[in-house]
């Protein structure tokens, strides 16, 4: 599918990623003459078209099989472009974690926009009760009374009510009710809230463990299960109004949605007599990762499906000062470092060779601008001008640094050539 190409006019150096050759040229037209990687700057971080296309149609094919529905977190891209492709795919909608995110996602003509967090600015929710909002469905997290007390004073008399998601969370977690006691008391306070809806319940199981060993997964199926059991309670109360779009069961980052499905598919059923969907939230799948989530993504413990890394940096070595050490011309500004360094994979010899795998390189250190890399080996040859190409860990953290993405054909290819751009909205 094309993304941002024709949308974007002439390029110039704004964008780190755009070459001096091609300011003044229209974007559409320097992705027609589809020029070669050794064509682009470093430092650079691209896409790969196939890998994003191949990951959105996975995961999209993966809520089909599961019976749930999807609705992919867009912080991790921020990219309109990359939204309409999930959604063409099937996506119910998307998650947001910010007011203006959510602004964001509304004027992109997203619709359903689960807000991941208390809606309490007073502008922000004038917008969602007003016709501003136009036809999108937005919910809204509350993990507290207080937090229900806050948003009162700003929904009474509104034309159109907020729809509210109670956030059930654990001991030593994030947000949320810290037991399901408390959170029972929340939806009580939401559903006798003039303009507020109680319109299901939502958690985060990702903020509860860091890996996928058994006993980790134990805790997140243990804190699904609560879930569930929340809504179950929530039911049996009759606290529900009548909700024809259906009440709403949220979870699933993109570490366990395996698990969401198993604990809590079971409930969804749009089509019931008392609709239900049982929405994941899965986010970094669409771009995976070379690090984090590549060792814990439910694809690579038996889940249907494969991801792919769409994901990858270059940088050029700019100075071998000792003879076990590089220095690249990539850092913390352009690279991402908070889930695990970038790992070397490949190398371009002189910069315009193709690309081949390299073995006894690793990165050891990130500055702002500079990359160092350990040489071991056969690595000891690399020399200044070459140019690495990294694997990169954390999706999330990596397009925030870009404005604009080149995106490549293929980048593991041995001359990857530019397709397309990809806009980010970061603000």
């Amino acid at each position: 599918m094309g993304y941002d190409a024709q949308e974007l006019g002439p390029l110039d150096p704004r964008h780190k990623a755009v070459p001096v050759d091609a300011w003044g040229r229209d974007a559409q037209e320097v992705a027609a003459a589809r020029p070669g990687l050794v064509q682009l700057p470093t430092p650079l971080v691209t896409l790969d078209a196939g890998a994003l296309e191949a990951n959105v149609a996975a995961m999209a094919a993966w809520a089909r099989g599961r019976g749930v529905d999807l609705a992919p977190h867009g912080k991790t891209t921020m990219a309109p472009s990359i939204w309409r492709a999930q959604l063409a795919a099937g996506a119910l909608g998307l998650t947001v974690a910010t007011p203006w995110q959510l602004t964001v996602a509304l004027r992109s003509g997203v619709p359903w926009v689960l807000a991941a967090y208390p809606l309490l600015d007073p502008q922000v929710l004038r917008l969602v009760t007003g016709p501003q909002r136009g036809p999108a469905r937005v919910l809204c997290w509350a993990d507290g009374v207080d937090v229900v007390a806050a948003m009162a004073p700003h929904v009474s008399g509104a034309a159109r009510p907020v729809d509210v998601l109670v956030e059930l969370g654990a001991p030593g977690g994030r947000t949320g009710a810290r037991s399901g006691a408390a959170a029972l008391e929340v939806a009580r306070a939401v559903a006798a809230t003039p303009g507020l809806r109680l319109a299901g319940v939502a958690g985060y199981e990702g903020a509860l463990a860091h890996d996928a060993a058994p006993a980790s997964l134990t805790v997140v199926r243990t804190y699904l299960s609560d879930l569930r059991s929340l809504h179950a309670r929530l039911l049996a109360e009759g606290l529900y109004p009548e909700l024809p779009e259906g009440i709403v069961v949220s979870a699933g980052g993109s570490a366990y949605f395996d698990a969401v499905a198993d604990v809590l598919g079971p409930l969804h059923d749009p089509g019931g007599p008392v609709p239900v969907r049982v929405v994941v939230r899965a986010g970094a799948s669409v771009a995976h990762d070379d690090g984090f989530y590549r060792s814990i993504t439910p694809m690579a413990r038996g889940a249907a499906g494969e991801l792919r890394s769409a994901l990858h940096g270059w940088a050029r070595v700019v100075s071998r000062p000792e003879p076990g050490l590089a220095l690249a011309d990539a850092g913390k500004r352009d690279l991402p470092f908070d889930e695990g360094l970038p790992e070397v994979q490949a190398v371009r010899r002189g910069g315009d060779g193709d690309t081949a795998p390299l073995q006894g390189a690793s990165v050891t250190a990130l500055n702002d601008q500079h990359l160092f890399v350990r040489l071991e080996g056969a690595a000891r040859e690399v020399r200044v001008g070459d140019v690495l190409r990294l694997g990169l860990s954390h999706p999330c953290t990596t397009f925030d640094k870009w404005q604009l993405l080149p995106v490549l054909d293929d980048a593991l290819a041995p001359q990857p050539v530019l397709v397309d751009w990809v806009r980010t909205v970061f603000g």
